[in-house]
């Protein structure tokens, strides 16, 4: 029997910003000059983002005005890492919080108390005692609950954190899993003129999701999807192109431009592996919800795999409003395919992926039951 994924609630940060109102934050922090300016404010034009949300107001105003980033010509001293950490423990809870109570609103009958195990998610932050316990507190879910924390494995990670959480009801029918990733990406600015961390400067934002994984379908008529199978595939040969180190002022993003021609030469593959032993051929697959690491990663998957654009309109939608959340953001994408299935739908297969250091690509198949 599978196991069921649902309840998807999301959260975003107050701080909604343009991108060419962050673009001009970057232009003025790296010092650029007028023809520098044009060229990133061309870069994040062709991003495919339109809004990204932050904790940090500062992205949003002048220097003078900044409350984390110093009001100093290049910001210096550039912000450490121990100033980073303490403004992800100050502001991780609250928005995993809200993600959490938006999902436990569209499980009536399911009361946080009967949570039985915890997965946290999270790339951008730690500290101890962590994200976890705190919400254990926050949400008075038993003292017993089961946690287990994925950390740092990038814009991957909710997908191992779901493979996981499908291991524990196929164990156990009656277990009650509550997935949580919270990403404040934004913390991590580099004033860096490195092309990938000029890249990985236009993409990233701050974003938390929660859902339900239970042994049986959600009670009462909210659609869900059934997990049926996983597969990870890995190219090593992009290890150095995609990479996530602790520096001296935060983590560092390495995301380098022949990221999408990698994952182009191996999204098909990775189906093929990932369909092998499924009664469900490629060609039966009309639903899609793929990581939007960028608009070029998005087009190198549909021309690897033969999709449109309007196959591939959840990850766009989600790409444009929110840009990539890092592990939160396959998660809002699975939310809009959920929010836009009817009964015509029950039974359809859905294709989804994501990738990340490694270079690893995750995929995994589901069934919409409606």
């Amino acid at each position: 029997m599978p196991s069921y994924l649902g309840a998807i609630g999301t959260a975003t940060p107050p701080h909604r910003l343009t991108q060419p109102t962050i673009a001009g934050f970057m232009a003025e922090a790296l010092e650029l000059d007028a023809d520098g300016t044009r060229k990133l404010r061309a870069l994040y034009r062709v991003s495919g983002i339109e809004h990204r949300h932050s904790v940090l107001a500062d992205y949003g105003r002048d220097n003078g005005a900044y409350e984390f980033f110093p009001n100093t010509p290049g910001l210096e001293p550039f912000p450490s890492v121990g100033l980073r950490m303490a403004a992800y423990r100050r502001e991780a809870l609250p928005l995993a919080l809200a993600a959490v109570r938006d999902s436990l609103r569209q499980a009536p009958g399911i009361e946080a108390n009967s949570i039985t195990h915890l997965i946290t998610v999270s790339c951008t932050g730690m500290y101890a005692p962590g994200l976890d316990i705190e919400l254990v507190a926050a949400l008075a879910l038993p003292p017993s609950v089961r946690r287990t924390c994925v950390n740092f494995m990038g814009c991957y990670a909710a997908v191992n954190a779901l493979r996981l959480a499908n291991d524990i009801c196929l164990a156990n029918p009656a277990a009650r899993v509550l997935v949580v990733s919270v990403e404040l990406c934004t913390l991590h600015f580099q004033k860096s003129h490195d092309p990938d961390h000029l890249i990985s400067n236009a993409l990233f934002s701050d974003g938390a999701a929660a859902c339900l994984v239970l042994g049986q379908p959600l009670p009462g008529p909210t659609p869900c999807l059934g997990l049926q199978a996983f597969h990870c595939g890995l190219a090593p040969e992009g290890v150095q192109d995609m990479a996530w180190h602790i520096g001296d002022f935060g983590f560092e993003m390495t995301l380098s431009g022949y990221v999408p021609a990698l994952i182009e030469r191996g999204i098909g593959q990775l189906t093929a592996d990932l369909l092998q032993d499924l009664p469900v051929r490629r060609e039966d697959i009309r639903h899609f919800a793929l990581h939007p690491g960028g608009r070029k990663i998005l087009e190198a998957i549909e021309k690897a795999l033969g999709l449109s654009r309007d196959d591939n309109r959840y990850a766009y939608q989600v790409l444009r409003d929110y840009g990539n959340m890092s592990s939160a953001t396959v998660l809002f994408v699975l939310r809009e395919l959920l929010a836009a299935t009817t009964p015509a739908d029950n039974g359809a297969p859905v294709l989804s992926c994501a990738f990340g250091p490694g270079l690893t690509m995750e995929a995994m198949l589901l069934k919409i039951c409606a």
